[in-house]
């Protein structure tokens, strides 16, 4: 039964609908965008392009999604049940790649390894000038790679999680049924962990079919890229979202298998968590172990943030001018701006989720919650496609029969298109801190509020507000940073003049200016650090 708190009225339900509207408008908008093709343009994208489209989208697939599950498993099993040099700090340290945008670590690493890089370089002197690497970085692997350093902490965090929390039990009865410890992580850890390792690699997965800086870094043709280049080549913001709704086939194939992970992530049985290592590493096997931690550690974070310093310094802060202050001006005021909404409409949801809780509420907040699976690409010409029918057959022959004289478009290109995006992409994102913050409080304090007189938003302000606003500020922070780095939507639905650090970095990476690049790569690197490191406290109380 909804609580007494606070009055059990329609408009709960309908901040509900609401959200779940907004996430339904762009998949509307979507199938709308095929009343009619242009032919002319789909056949010269089914000629020449489509067949490398989807040839290189699976080859992404395939190569992150095993490369995610083979580091983050791997990283995962030796930090939580062996004990070898340096695993109190590994454990906590390979959590840091998270900071690292996946443009940033992409164009650091074609700066670091490409033909005229510091490295071939510096190898063509010691061996001569016929001296190859036997890899090419601008190639389907280097793509793959780079993919996989910055993605596989979702594994890693989630499978670590599982693997903790199969307790002592569990593997010491596999020990003492003569199962050696390789035979114990195939036979007893690993399929316990199987639905946290799927969650974490459909997490990955939906995050590489939305990047677009990496891709675009590495020129590498995917659906974003040519959904970019469909609008802004072709002028034709209709065939880019027919593109965006074929890539959502790839999209909801990973969402249906995250989804299905969720569903059987716990197992019935499991002993008490467990605390330190079960496994003692020894001689060799305990020095291969750290450095196989260090190596993954070193090429995801440490080399990428020292070859950041060393552009910066070499650069003398060139760029530091009224530019860049704008930049940093721009960039601040739409993470704030979208912060502020997506966590006040966030505490509507899980209000309305605790108070009116039917089957209908909870499946529209669960539908309000799937925007984090819509890549920036797909939410940017969703809505633009949806607000240009608007502005052109509603509000300029409205604003024209009003009298004014050469109406321009009131939705398209303004601020509003682009925040609304924010907050379908990163509603869930803000959703999770709320609505654990929320579940801590127990019932019996609003209705200790209402017996003293206390009711409707009154008991909100002094009760529900107060016990919450940790999970608040956790989310405003989580959203903020992830609108910093967010690129796709920004590049596409920016205003006039609204360029952001992640804009930026995309302009002059696409000119190859990988040091000027630096400064705004750093700026968003250490605003990057500040979830990270919230994320790292909260694994360590865990």
């Amino acid at each position: 039964m909804p609580h007494r708190s606070i009055p059990s009225r329609p408009y709960w339900q309908l901040a509900a609908y609401a959200c779940a509207a907004l996430v339904l408008l762009p998949l509307l908008v979507l199938l709308v965008s095929w009343q009619s093709v242009d032919g002319q343009i789909w056949g010269h994208l089914l000629e020449t392009q489509m067949a490398r489209l989807i040839g290189n989208t699976l080859i992404l697939v395939f190569g992150v999604g095993m490369g995610v599950i083979a580091l983050g498993v791997s990283l995962a099993w030796l930090t939580s049940l062996c004990e070898f040099p340096g695993r109190r700090i590994f454990d906590w340290a390979l959590m840091l790649p998270f900071a690292i945008p996946a443009y940033v670590l992409a164009f650091v690493s074609i700066g670091l390894l490409d033909f005229a890089g510091p490295v071939q370089s510096t190898l063509r002197d010691w061996f001569g000038n016929d001296f190859r690497l036997f890899f090419s970085i601008r190639s389907p692997g280097g793509v793959v790679v780079v993919l996989t350093l910055v993605f596989y902490p979702y594994v890693y965090l989630l499978a670590r999680n599982a693997f903790l929390a199969q307790g002592r039990g569990l593997m010491e009865a596999s020990r003492i049924l003569g199962h050696t410890p390789w035979q114990g992580f195939w036979r007893v850890a690993m399929p316990m962990a199987r639905p946290a390792i799927g969650a974490g690699a459909a997490l990955a997965l939906m995050e590489t079919l939305a990047d677009f800086g990496a891709v675009s870094v590495f020129n590498y043709d995917t659906f974003t890229t040519a959904i970019y280049k469909t609008w802004y080549g072709f002028f034709s913001l209709q065939t880019a979202t027919q593109l965006a709704s074929v890539l959502l086939v790839f999209v909801f194939l990973a969402l249906y298998l995250e989804r299905r992970a969720q569903g059987a992530r716990r197992f019935p049985g499991v002993d008490k968590p467990r605390q330190g290592a079960l496994y003692r590493l020894k001689g060799p096997l305990a020095w291969l172990a750290s450095g196989y931690c260090l190596l993954v550690l070193g090429v995801a974070f440490i080399i990428p943030l020292l070859q950041l310093v060393h552009w910066l310094w070499s650069s003398a802060f060139n760029d530091l001018d009224q530019r860049y202050w704008a930049l940093i001006r721009n960039t601040l005021s739409l993470g704030a701006a979208a912060a502020a909404m997506t966590v006040s409409l966030g505490i509507l949801l899980v209000l309305a989720r605790r108070l009116q809780p039917f089957r209908r509420v909870r499946s529209a907040v669960a539908l309000a919650n799937l925007g984090y699976a819509l890549p920036g690409s797909v939410l940017a010409v969703g809505i633009m496609f949806a607000f240009s029918h608007i502005d052109n057959h509603l509000l300029i022959p409205l604003r024209t029969w009003l009298g004014e004289e050469d109406p321009g478009t009131l939705l398209v290109g303004g601020l509003f298109a682009l925040l609304l995006a924010y907050l379908i992409r990163f509603m869930a994102v803000a959703y999770g801190p709320l609505d654990t913050s929320l579940a801590r409080i127990r019932p019996s304090l609003p209705e200790a509020a209402h017996s003293l007189g206390q009711a409707g938003w009154a008991v909100f302000w002094r009760v529900y507000l107060p016990l919450i606003l940790p999970g608040v500020l956790s989310a405003a922070l989580l959203v903020f940073v992830d609108v910093l780095k967010e690129m796709p939507a920004t590049l596409l639905m920016r205003p006039f003049g609204w360029d952001t650090l992640a804009v930026r970095i995309h302009g002059l990476t696409a000119e190859g200016e990988w040091a000027r690049a630096a400064l705004p790569a750093i700026t968003l690197v250490l605003v990057g650090l500040l979830p990270v490191i919230v994320l790292i406290r909260r694994s360590a109380r865990r």
